[in-house]
């Protein structure tokens, strides 16, 4: 199956919200490549970024679930590199 690499953004302004969050995240997580979060006190938000390699509608698929939590925003880049999910990684 076809794979991509993309970066989620997510900005968290309902810490209401961070349960559904995470669980949605940890039922990804075997395609979750890295996960930064950095909290900004200043303006009351949580700002998280999540790297993920899945299929195209994987991806999608979250994106949307989270985008649809109150007080959550959402957005996705893709790269242009699709790969296999069979495929080694390190190996050229």
């Amino acid at each position: 199956m076809e794979t991509r690499i993309a970066l989620i953004g997510i900005i968290v302004e309902n810490p209401d919200s961070v349960e559904q969050l995470n669980r949605l995240l940890h039922e990804a997580g075997a395609y979750i490549v890295g996960r930064m979060g950095i909290p900004y006190p200043k303006r009351g938000v949580n700002i998280i970024s999540v790297a993920i390699d899945a299929p195209q509608d994987v991806i999608s698929t979250l994106a949307g679930k989270i985008g649809r939590l109150d007080g959550i925003s959402v957005k996705t880049v893709y790269s242009n590199i699709i790969g296999r999910d069979d495929e080694s990684y390190g190996k050229h």
